[in-house]
């Protein structure tokens, strides 16, 4: 079972920068990919960012450019940093693993952390 805390939200000024963390925690093998997702009020849940164990990366085409993911050494702590923020950045920012346990592959979900950014 895998527990994830996501921590780094708040509020900022457009062209602000924030760096948000997913912090994994309890008995898995690993962590095989990490993904950031955020949802919005009336808005569809987006995938904003994803990272494999292997280090690839994947970026939405509306934060490419200004986000980076990333992940310890360990892979048990991945990081978003979001940079030169939008007011339609706002949302809450999901963490999502995909964590083996005996053997098997599961999905996880964080709780979330609010990001909102004035204009």
């Amino acid at each position: 079972q895998v527990q994830l805390v996501e921590s780094g939200g708040g509020l900022v000024q457009a062209g602000g920068s924030l760096r948000l963390s997913c912090t994994a925690s309890g008995s898995f093998s690993n962590i095989n990919v990490m993904d950031w997702y955020r949802q919005a009020p009336g808005k569809q849940r987006e995938l904003v960012a994803r990272i494999t164990s292997s280090g690839g990366t994947k970026y939405a085409d509306s934060v490419k450019g200004r986000f980076t993911i990333s992940r310890d050494n360990a892979g048990n702590t991945g990081f978003l940093q979001m940079d030169s923020l939008k007011p339609e950045d706002t949302a809450l920012y999901l963490c999502n693993a995909e964590a083996a346990v005996l053997g098997f592959s599961y999905s996880y979900w964080g709780q979330g952390t609010q990001v909102t950014v004035s204009s």
